[in-house]
């Protein structure tokens, strides 16, 4: 195993083996270095792992998204479903395996959105959904899901501000600038690292008006 460096990192479309954990495009990366790895520190309680993929479930498996350009920080953790079987409606906690299946609730598939990043040592609760540019705050509890652009922070997360006003964050998402091909990102990348939203839609005409010519 190679030594591992906080400069290195993994990029999850070439670690990820869970078929229940879908990873969209080939930028998404977690930083590994303290800890096993995505698979096995961050995502908790998923199955489809190398020993739990040869079970039978015994109820729907739900599933893991990510987005492309997602950045995750070292040891933050992705609590799944699977494991969720301690009733707070009834009178005893405890996961007898007489009730198993009645005690299980699924809370639904999880979500992290393009372009997201989510800090170090946070903790993402089942069934929520980040989206499409929002920051997670190191060491922050997400129980519920978080808008574009926004940054949360605290336990449970709470919205602390917004990236950028309200009429910038509409027009960003309107560019549905992470489904753009690979060849157009790059090319009007210099104006994606910037905050001129006037100055990227320029370019975005005039590329696609080369494009034309």
């Amino acid at each position: 195993m190679p030594k591992k460096h906080w400069s290195k990192f993994q990029l999850l479309h070439e670690v990820v083996s869970n078929p229940n954990i879908i990873i969209k495009g080939s930028h998404s990366y977690y930083s590994d270095c303290w800890d096993n790895g995505f698979e096995q520190s961050v995502v908790r309680y998923l199955h489809g792992d190398e020993v739990s993929r040869q079970w039978e479930p015994r109820w729907e498996i739900d599933k893991l998204y990510i987005g492309d350009y997602v950045c995750i920080g070292a040891e933050a953790v992705i609590l799944m479903g699977g494991n969720h079987t301690h009733r707070v409606d009834w009178f005893c906690l405890y996961p007898f395996m007489d009730y198993i299946e009645e005690a299980y609730q699924g809370k639904g598939d999880t979500y992290i959105g393009d372009g997201a990043w989510v800090g170090m040592r946070a903790m993402i609760m089942p069934g929520v959904s980040i989206d499409e540019g929002a920051v997670i705050a190191a060491n922050s509890v997400v129980t519920k899901d978080v808008e574009p652009y926004s940054i949360v922070a605290g336990s449970p997360a709470k919205v602390v501000r917004y990236r950028f006003d309200s009429v910038t964050i509409e027009q960003l998402l309107a560019l549905k600038i992470y489904q753009w091909p690979e060849e157009k990102f790059e090319s009007l990348k210099r104006h994606l690292c910037t905050s001129d939203i006037t100055a990227l839609r320029e370019a975005i005409a005039a590329y696609e008006q080369g494009l034309k010519s």
